[in-house]
């Protein structure tokens, strides 16, 4: 890809062009960014390439079929997201009302929020705002990157605060349960480390990207499991334990979604998951967020 052969004006560029540039980014490729923006992929290009006589840098390059950002360019997208951010909440009306509002909230979040915490959000946002859209996309395990790509708002999970970019607040701390089946041996029996270490385990992977609290317990620990199947989601886990001598370690409040049939015992490791609601500095000024922000916070009392 060319770059422009003389250095144009910084003043030229517009807060569109920043947005056009951050969606390429983040889409990695110029037909879906011009499909997003319902215009044509030569005005993308213009702009993109306008882009680069300003920053003196081709911003993308290629490899085979990908459309990678350079280094540049991932400080103009960062530098010019929080640009847009500031101009937004500039532009935004000072008063946020509930009843009226037709904004979109965009929440990363897995399969836990999912189950527990999203449908008691959904209903109280839709009777108070029920013009208000709610996008639910999946959080994996780079929920934090998709804060910083503004491809969500607000992040709920158990992620871990990274750096002075995000703000966050503990929403509760839910303890490990085993799940059982009925006539598993160790069914209505308190679990000794021991008994728990000799049991054999459905290991939860999350992808394996993410360890969950307990297993990092156990590892800084030198204590291993003896694991027999492996499972990227707590979804179907009742299948995979009914009629077994296997067991499942999943957060409490989960258990009471999965573990019909099954029992429940109290996991013997005192590791409890912390689970988080987590923004940046885009939202934090916004009352339409605070607003949401606050919807979380009674749907978990709830």
């Amino acid at each position: 890809m060319a770059m422009a052969a003389h250095k144009i004006d910084p003043l030229s560029v517009d807060f569109r062009s920043l947005d056009m540039l951050a969606r390429v980014y983040r889409l990695g490729s110029f037909t879906r960014a011009a499909e997003e923006l319902d215009v044509t992929q030569s005005v993308v290009s213009y702009t993109i390439e306008k882009l680069r006589g300003v920053f003196g840098d081709p911003l993308f390059v290629r490899e085979g079929r990908q459309l990678l950002p350079t280094p540049r360019c991932e400080e103009v997208v960062t530098e010019g997201g929080d640009l847009l951010a500031r101009f937004t909440r500039l532009a935004a009306p000072q008063q946020f009302d509930p009843a009226s509002s037709a904004e979109t909230i965009t929440i990363a979040c897995n399969f836990y929020e999912r189950a527990l915490i999203i449908p008691r959000l959904v209903r109280r946002i839709r009777a108070a705002a029920p013009r208000i859209k709610v996008e639910i996309v999946d959080a994996g395990y780079l929920g934090h990157d998709k804060l910083l790509r503004t491809e969500a708002d607000m992040l709920i999970g158990p992620f871990v605060q990274l750096g002075a970019a995000f703000y966050s607040r503990t929403l509760y701390e839910d303890p490990y349960v085993c799940l059982m089946d009925p006539s598993h041996p160790m069914a209505g029996k308190a679990l000794a480390l021991n008994d728990y270490l000799a049991l054999e385990h459905i290991y939860i992977t999350y992808g394996g990207r993410w360890k969950s609290r307990y297993m990092q317990y156990l590892e800084q620990r030198g204590h291993a499991l003896s694991i027999a199947i492996k499972t990227p989601s707590p979804a179907g886990i009742h299948n995979l334990i009914a009629g077994t001598q296997l067991v499942a370690t999943i957060p409490e409040r989960l258990s009471q979604e999965l573990g019909e049939g099954l029992h429940v015992t109290r996991c013997p490791v005192d590791a409890p998951v912390a689970i988080q609601m987590v923004w940046t500095a885009r939202t934090q000024g916004s009352e339409m967020h605070k607003w949401v922000r606050g919807q979380v916070v009674q749907a978990i009392k709830g």
